[in-house]
């Protein structure tokens, strides 16, 4: 590789881990699995994986979820 090359390689990585580093202050990010899943990182020491139609799923309760997490508040943990 030339000098040429080598800079452009380095200046690539740096924007390559400014921007992983930049999702990495949100704390939640989300990629597409080598199955076609989607994957939403940052909720805990594992990924949340599911598939497009159960996550669809999931959102049209959220309302639902967010009523049980009203009405079983007193019995719920929160983790910091």
């Amino acid at each position: 590789m030339s000098d040429e090359d080598l800079k452009a390689e380095i200046e690539r990585l740096r924007s390559e881990n400014a921007a992983l580093k930049k999702g990495a202050a949100s704390g939640i990010s989300m990629k597409v699995s080598e199955k076609g899943a989607l994957s939403v990182y940052g909720m805990g020491r594992f990924p949340v994986t599911l598939y497009k139609e159960q996550w669809l799923k999931l959102l049209d309760m959220s309302a639902d979820i967010r009523a049980f997490i009203d009405a079983n508040e007193s019995r719920l943990k929160t983790k910091s």
